[in-house]
């Protein structure tokens, strides 16, 4: 059983930064894909970036130039760091990956930005 667990999540003032992590029990180059979601309250889940097994990188528009995924290997780590955040980035943020046909998640960690 594939288990993803973040962790980095935090109250940060809008400007600041915060790093979220993501170790993953498994080889992650295993995965067709890895990627960062966010839920915020009453929204639904979106997507924010997105890293596939061959190291290509995607950023949804409402991050593009503030954010940043990265993966180290050696570690079975995806990372999201995170900068310039704004208010409207408060949200649960959850790591995915994919593998086949099988989505697995991780359990999330709260972000919240103070205005």
């Amino acid at each position: 059983q594939v288990q993803l667990v973040e962790s980095g999540g935090g109250l940060v003032q809008a400007g600041g930064s915060l790093r979220l992590s993501c170790a993953a029990s498994t080889n992650i180059l295993t995965f067709n894909d890895m990627g960062w979601y966010r839920q915020a309250p009453g929204k639904q889940r979106e997507r924010v970036a997105r890293i596939t097994y061959d190291g290509t990188i995607y950023y949804w528009d409402s991050v593009k130039g503030r954010f940043t995924i990265s993966r180290d290997n050696t570690k079975n780590t995806v990372y999201l760091q995170m900068n310039n955040l704004k208010f409207d980035d408060t949200a649960v943020y959850y790591c995915a990956a994919e593998l086949g046909a099988h989505h697995y998640w991780g359990q999330g960690t709260q972000v919240t930005v103070s205005s």
